[in-house]
């Protein structure tokens, strides 16, 4: 599965899936680009999925345009909790 994390996210994540392909908008060079685009690039990538923490988003878009589906993380914040630190 081809999985784009959103910029909204720890970049270390990815780390936690290594039965998926996991590239981040940084990796791609998507860093700042709209929502809207952001689907649109995704559907020409072949992405299977988007992880965003951005809990807008589904006011913000019209899905039935796009065949992506997009999972919401939901917590309290988006910082990654390593066993001897906090990282943001």
């Amino acid at each position: 599965m081809s999985v784009l994390l959103d910029e909204n996210l720890p970049k270390r994540i990815k780390f936690d899936f290594p039965e998926h392909e996991i590239l981040t908008v940084s990796d791609k060079g998507w860093n700042g680009k709209k929502n809207g685009e952001l689907m649109q690039l995704m559907i020409a990538e072949d992405f299977d999925v988007l992880l965003t923490f951005d809990k807008n988003m589904q006011h913000q878009q019209n899905f039935k345009k796009y065949a992506v589906p997009v999972f919401v993380l939901n917590a309290s914040d988006n910082t990654y909790l390593t066993r001897s630190r906090l990282v943001t």
